[in-house]
C-alpha cells in the first residue's frame, strides 16, 4: 500500500535488531521479496537496526549486516554508534541513516555523525522547527534531514521510556514497549494499600497519554526549514491506515512542491484512520497530553479490498468488514481522490444476488464508479464523520 499510493522509500523490519519486536517483522527470504517488490515498483527499502545491541548480540551483526547488503537494501536505521562502525565494515554499500532513538537535535551532533559516515539524521521528535533550520544551515548540504511528519508520539524522549521495564519487564528500548503510558491511573496513599483514589472528577486519568502527530497542514514551513524527507510512523499500522495517510501526505507534499494550496479533501483525509487526537508535535511548541482517555477514533472503515476489476467497474472484492445493498461508500484508488457511490447491488462467489456481505473475509462482486487497479479500497464513513 505504501508503494501503490505514493511513499518514496518504505522502512521496515528483519526479525533482529529492530525496535518493534511485536510485530511479525520480515524474515530473510521475506525481506528479500519486499526489496525486489519495493525497487520493480520504484521504491527505497530502509530495514530497520535501530536497537542498542547487548554484548553477546554483537557477534551477530557483521553476518546480519552482509546479508541486507546482499538482499540489496537501500539503507540501514541505526541508533547505536558502534552497529555504525561495523555497517561502514561489513555492509559499506548500504547508506547509513541515523534513527531517531539517537536523540538529535543540534547541528554539532548531526555534523560528527555525518563525519562518522551518516548520510542521514532522522532528528529527534522533539526538535522545534526553528532549531531545524539552525540545524539545516549549520550542517553539510549532503546530509539529509528527516522528520516524522505523522503518527504515534511518546511520552519519553524519543522513545528513551524506562517506564514498561519497570512496570512489566518488557524493555521499550528493546522494542517491547507495554505503552504503560496509555493506561489509566489513580492514586494510592501508602498507608491505605489497595485503596484507589481519584484523580479528576471523573475518576483516574491517562496523565501521560500522548497525542498523535500530523503536519500535514504546515508541509510548505517543513520544506522552508530545509527537511530533505518526510517520516510516516506506520509500522504495526494497518494496510487501510498506510494507503490513506501515504495518500494524503504524496498529494500534500506535492502541491507545496508547485507552489500551491493543498485540496482540503487530503487533509480530511487523515481523520478518516484510527487515531487519537491530533497535535503538531514539538515543532511549534508543547504538544500537550490527552487526559479524558486513550481511546482511537476514526472517521470511516475499510469494508472491502479490490482484487480484480473491468473496464466497466465491474470487480471482484474481498470483504473486509460488513456493509449492505444501499450503503454509501467511497473508493479509494492509488493516486485519486475518494469516489462517492452507493452500492446498488452485490453477488457471491456463484454470482447469486446478496443482500450484504455476511462474513469475514467473503469474496464477492459489485460494480464501482470507475476500473479500480489492485489495492485499491472500499470505505464507508462512520455518522459520525
Amino acid at each position: 500500500m505504501a508503494a501503490a499510493y505514493g511513499a518514496d522509500a518504505v522502512y521496515l523490519a528483519g526479525r533482529r535488531f529492530g525496535m518493534r519486536a511485536s510485530a511479525v517483522n520480515f524474515p530473510d527470504d521475506a525481506l528479500r521479496e519486499a526489496v525486489r517488490y519495493a525497487h520493480a515498483r520504484g521504491v527505497k527499502v530502509y530495514v530497520t537496526c535501530n536497537t542498542l545491541p547487548r554484548e553477546e548480540e554483537l557477534k551477530e551483526l557483521p553476518g546480519y549486516l552482509a546479508f541486507l547488503q546482499d538482499a540489496e537494501a537501500d539503507a540501514l536505521i541505526i541508533a547505536d554508534l558502534g552497529v555504525l562502525e561495523l555497517a561502514k565494515r561489513y555492509a559499506p554499500k548500504l547508506s547509513r541513516h541515523v534513527s531517531t532513538q539517537f536523540g538529535v537535535v543540534n547541528s554539532a551532533t548531526a555534523k560528527a555523525l555525518y563525519d562518522l559516515g551518516a548520510d542521514t539524521v532522522v532528528l529527534a521528535r522533539e526538535t522545534p522547527l526553528a532549531d531545524i533550520r539552525r540545524i539545516r544551515e549549520n550542517t553539510p548540504e549532503a546530509l539529509r534531514l528527516e522528520a516524522f511528519v505523522h503518527g504515534a508520539m511518546c511520552v519519553s524522549f524519543s522513545g528513551r521510556c524506562l517506564l514498561s521495564n519497570y512496570l512489566t519487564g518488557r524493555d521499550a528500548n528493546r522494542g517491547q514497549c507495554a505503552q504503560p503510558c496509555r493506561w489509566k491511573y489513580h492514586l494510592v496513599e501508602e498507608t491505605r494499600p489497595g485503596q484507589y483514589f481519584e484523580i479528576s472528577e471523573d475518576g483516574g486519568t491517562h496523565i501521560m497519554n500522548s497525542r498523535d502527530m500530523c503536519m500535514i497542514g504546515h508541509i510548505p514551513e517543513l520544506l522552508d526549514a530545509g527537511i530533505s524527507s518526510f517520516k510516516i510512523e506506520g509500522r504495526m499500522k494497518s494496510a487501510y491506515y498506510t494507503a490513506v495517510i501515504t495518500n494524503a501526505y504524496r498529494h500534500a507534499i506535492d502541491a507545496a512542491l508547485a507552489g500551491e494550496a493543498p485540496d482540503p479533501v487530503w487533509l480530511r483525509e487523515t481523520e478518516m484512520v484510527s487515531h487519537r487526537p491530533y497535535t503538531t508535535g514539538f515543532y511549534f511548541g508543547e504538544p500537550g497530553q490527552y487526559y479524558p482517555d486513550s481511546m482511537y477514533d476514526a472517521g470511516a472503515d475499510v469494508t472491502a479490498v479490490v482484487e480484480s476489476c473491468e473496464s466497466d467497474g465491474f470487480a471482484v472484492l474481498t470483504q473486509r468488514n460488513k456493509f449492505s445493498v444501499g450503503d454509501e461508500l467511497e473508493l479509494l484508488t492509488p493516486g485519486d481522490k475518494p469516489v462517492l457511490f452507493r452500492a446498488e447491488a452485490l453477488f457471491d462467489e456463484e454470482g447469486e444476488p446478496i443482500a450484504d456481505t455476511r462474513r469475514a473475509m467473503m469474496r464477492f462482486s459489485m460494480r464501482l464508479p470507475c476500473a479500480a487497479p489492485a489495492l485499491s479500497l472500499v470505505r464507508k464513513r462512520r455518522e459520525s464523520a
